[in-house]
C-alpha cells in the first residue's frame, strides 16, 4: 500500500477490524492502534480521528461497550470489549469480506504468469 492508502481505512472495514482486534480481549483505545499496527505488519496506521469516531458508532449501534479502567501505565482511559451483537456482527462481515476480498485479489492478478 502507498502511503495515502495507509491512512485511508474504509469506515466499514475499520469498523471490521476494531471488532476483530475487541475479539482478542478488552483494551483502551490506543491498545487497539497498536493491535492493529502489529497485526498489520505496520501497513494499517489507524489515527485517533479516525479510531474514536469508529469507537462510538460501534457503541450506540451495541457491538461493543465501554468502561472505565486502568491502563498497565497507571492511567485512567475508557476500555472497550465485544458484545454478544458485535460477535455475531463481526461473524457476518467475515462471510461476506472474505469472498470479496478473494475476487478482488483475482481481478488484480488478471494477466499475470
Amino acid at each position: 500500500m502507498g502511503d495515502k492508502a495507509r491512512g485511508d481505512v474504509l469506515q466499514g472495514t475499520l469498523d471490521m477490524l476494531v471488532l476483530k482486534t475487541l475479539q482478542l480481549g478488552p483494551m483502551h483505545g490506543w491498545g487497539i492502534t497498536e493491535r492493529l499496527d502489529t497485526g498489520s505488519e505496520r501497513v494499517l496506521q489507524v489515527g485517533q480521528g479516525s479510531l474514536y469516531p469508529a469507537l462510538y458508532r460501534l457503541e450506540r449501534q451495541g457491538y461493543i461497550a465501554s468502561e472505565w479502567g486502568v491502563t498497565e501505565n497507571n492511567r485512567q482511559a475508557r476500555f472497550y470489549a465485544l458484545t454478544g451483537a458485535g460477535r455475531k456482527r463481526l461473524t457476518e462481515e467475515r462471510a461476506t469480506s472474505e469472498p470479496t476480498s478473494r475476487a478482488v485479489d483475482l481481478v488484480l492478478r488478471m494477466g499475470e504468469g
